[in-house]
């Protein structure tokens, strides 16, 4: 499982034009399922997502995860970070998780990201969510930019 974690100072996604999911401060991951993914890589990157110290503390350090800014996260499902560009110049996607089950596994992970806050005791993390295999447009105010990229493989 691949993600592209971005911090924001605010995104939307829309769909047909229309704003379809939203958020303020906070996170958007461009998620891939690969074959083979499975309950352990879920485990991981929800937990990256959700405890990942990329939030300035009062020194200016990056010191604070989504959860302690209380912020929100975007989650948008995106098939082609499972592109392999090795060989010639289109990208194949054989290593992509067939869409039935790369659906399930990415509203399984956006409910853990969710979770992650609710069993440390605290509020659930805010998620909003991108529709699976829909033209998506996603507006992001990029905070630094920070931008990280997540391997459950790796």
């Amino acid at each position: 499982m691949k993600a592209v974690v971005q911090r924001v100072l605010g995104a939307r996604l829309e769909i047909g034009g229309a704003v379809h999911a939203s958020i303020g401060r906070g996170l958007v991951v461009l998620l891939g399922v690969e074959e083979g993914d499975a309950e352990a890589d879920r485990v991981y990157i929800a937990d990256k997502i959700a405890n990942l110290r990329v939030f300035s503390d009062e020194a200016r350090k990056m010191n604070l995860s989504v959860q302690d800014v209380r912020a929100g996260v975007l989650m948008v499902p995106n098939f082609t970070l499972a592109g392999d560009c090795r060989k010639g110049r289109r990208p194949s996607f054989d290593r992509a998780m067939k869409p039935p089950m790369a659906k399930a596994e990415f509203d399984a992970v956006c409910a853990a990201v969710r979770a992650v806050g609710g069993a440390a005791g605290g509020a659930e993390i805010p998620v909003a969510e991108g529709v699976f295999g829909a033209d998506m447009l996603v507006r992001i105010d990029n905070d630094g930019p920070v931008t990280l990229w997540l391997d459950s493989r790796a």
